[in-house]
């Protein structure tokens, strides 16, 4: 990572895979620490399915929908306080330490959910799983980018964003495996302990990284490894170009003892790498990224689709090409640079949103009328609201579905979903005779002919956002700060982006209540807007840079204009700065 420039070209891509002949180790290094990317993904896609389930054990839950975002939401708040407290074991005890803690807390959460009696139990679980993906987070692409080889480093990071996705990929696929199976969203989440303890055990096979050993005086130790990491005639030079470095570390430290937010805000690298850093973080979130991956089978049962195994079916398409997009991610991001990727990724998720807010506007004006002669049908279980209004020939299934004292449901016509139906009591008593009559029971979205295009949207918007917004502000956190500040500014970096993470979470269904579903989208769609000005104006290209030289950039340049030469001039400009 320090040391020589290594000129980043095609061949990122062929050579971070013909390791897998010449040096397995670095990969064994970078899989293994990428687990924690699994959990961190398996985490953000189990919760969707099993929610489905849970809802229909606990009455409370399934009534309350702040209850249902705590659920959601409570992992995202424990993960912000286990990404705090991440950069600082990272800096006291090692990268290699605070991975094997991370493992650890999200075993004991995992088992704590998968025996959860009670919804507050659950949450309890739920938090303690968030402690452990927080510290591994900002922790496992970290270890990754410092036991990695320049050249390679970016399409190494990015295996961690591939194992994020994978592992919400997975997280569909266990929950369709378990939909049948008693206790369900037990087996989903409790399921999770497994890949903890896998890390957990390979871990403890793997040595501490040398940047770390460095800095805390191991020299031996450090140097050991990184004949390892880097071929004979790299090594030498990498060896002296870190010891430089973490030279020029120690004379710092010592007319500065204490690192502080004021230190760190005077330094200007540091303070325009955090900048970039920690905007980058925020707006992956709130251009609404785990909204669509803490809630896509609602989504899906929102655009009009009523069975939990077909939402979560469909579902399982979309975390497909999620994880497809960080494959993608991986041969780009050294090739094509980090900034492009940003910039080609958010037009492409503006675009998606944009036709996310229209379907849903069509969705939620056009839906199926509710017939009294079908309300009939089931006379004993008529929504009150609807027999007491006065003028219910105006009423429709969104209507239907909006009635509070008490709830109701949409059971659909037999004849035709997009048919008028009736506006009944929705409990589960009705819900079997409705689906007993050959209909279709909606509770949380209505029959719609549109519902396809919804899908199509969501598709777009993870095929344009995981190679870019997914991967990237990870590689870029792991690159952009001095080696003495990496572990407190990578911490505070993903500690925003838990931070956003948690507003998303725990305000998304109650948003889709308060305005609509439509109008939700539209507004990710203007923070993408923003995020993308976000990104031409205040992020650097660091492909193929050591640290070095992404910190005499970001001395010379406060702002990060240009970016879209071809070829090696861009780079060499960056060198010359």
């Amino acid at each position: 990572m320090e040391g020589a420039i290594h000129p980043t070209d095609t061949s990122a891509f062929r050579d971070c895979f013909s390791l897998a002949w010449r040096n397995p180790y670095v990969l064994r290094l970078a899989f293994s620490a990428g687990i924690g990317g699994l959990l961190f993904g398996y985490d953000t896609g189990v919760i969707s399915g099993a929610l489905l389930y849970i809802r229909d054990d606990f009455k409370s839950v399934d009534k309350e929908t702040v209850l249902q975002e705590s659920i959601v939401s409570m992992a995202v708040a424990g993960a912000i306080i286990g990404a705090a407290i991440g950069g600082w074991l990272n800096d006291r005890y090692g990268r290699r330490t605070a991975i094997l803690i991370a493992d650890f807390l999200f075993f004991i959460g995992a088992v704590i959910m998968a025996s959860a009696p009670n919804p507050a139990l659950l949450i309890l679980g739920r938090v303690f799983v968030g402690l452990g993906v927080g510290m591994a987070s900002m922790t496992s692409p970290l270890y990754i980018s410092e036991a990695s080889p320049a050249k390679i480093r970016g399409a190494l990071v990015s295996t961690n964003g591939f194992l994020i996705t994978g592992g919400q990929f997975l997280s569909y696929l266990i929950n369709l495996a378990f939909t049948k199976a008693r206790g369900t969203w037990r087996w989903m989440l409790g399921i999770a302990g497994v890949p903890a303890l896998l890390q957990f055990t390979l871990m403890l096979l793997l040595p501490e990284s040398p940047r770390w050993l460095y800095r805390k005086g191991r020299e031996e130790e450090a140097d050991a490894i990184l004949r390892k990491i880097y071929p004979a005639e790299d090594v030498e030079a990498e060896i002296a170009a870190l010891k430089e470095s973490v030279q020029a570390e120690i004379q710092e430290k010592e007319s500065c003892q204490k690192i502080s937010i004021v230190k760190l805000l005077q330094t200007k690298t540091v303070r325009r790498g955090l900048i970039a850093g920690v905007g980058l973080q925020v707006f992956q979130q709130f251009v609404g990224i785990n909204t669509v991956m803490y809630y896509s089978p609602t989504i899906v049962q929102l655009a009009g689709f009523a069975s939990n195994r077909t939402a979560l079916l469909l579902s399982l398409i979309t975390s497909g090409l999620n994880a497809c997009g960080s494959i993608v991610s991986i041969y780009f991001i050294d090739r094509t640079g980090r900034k492009k990727l940003l910039v080609m990724s958010l037009f492409g998720v503006i675009i998606s949103l944009g036709l996310l807010s229209a379907v849903f506007h069509q969705t939620t004006t056009n839906s199926p009328a509710v017939s009294a002669l079908e309300t009939s049908h089931y006379a004993a279980y008529t929504c009150p609201d609807y027999s007491s209004a006065g003028t219910s020939a105006h009423w429709d299934c969104m209507k239907c579905l909006k009635a509070s004292s008490p709830d109701c449901g949409f059971c659909a016509s037999p004849t035709n979903k997009l048919f008028p139906g009736a506006c009944l009591l929705s409990n589960d008593t009705v819900k079997d005779k409705c689906r007993g009559d050959d209909r279709l029971w909606y509770t949380r979205g209505c029959p719609s002919k549109y519902g396809w295009l919804a899908l199509i949207g969501l598709a777009l918007y993870i095929i344009f956002f995981s190679p870019g917004m997914g991967t990237v502000p990870w590689i870029v956190n792991s690159e952009i700060y001095p080696l003495r500040f990496r572990g407190i500014c990578g911490g505070i970096a993903a500690t925003s982006n838990w931070i956003s993470n948690l507003i998303v979470a725990q305000s998304f269904l109650s948003l889709t209540q308060a305005i609509g579903t439509s109008w939700t989208f539209l507004i990710f769609g203007v923070i993408s807007v923003l995020a993308l000005f976000f990104v031409l104006i205040f992020v650097p290209e660091t492909k193929g840079l050591p640290i070095e030289e992404i910190e005499k950039m970001l001395e010379m340049r406060a702002l990060q204009l240009k970016f879209w030469e071809k070829g090696p001039n861009a780079q060499q400009k960056n060198q010359n700065v």
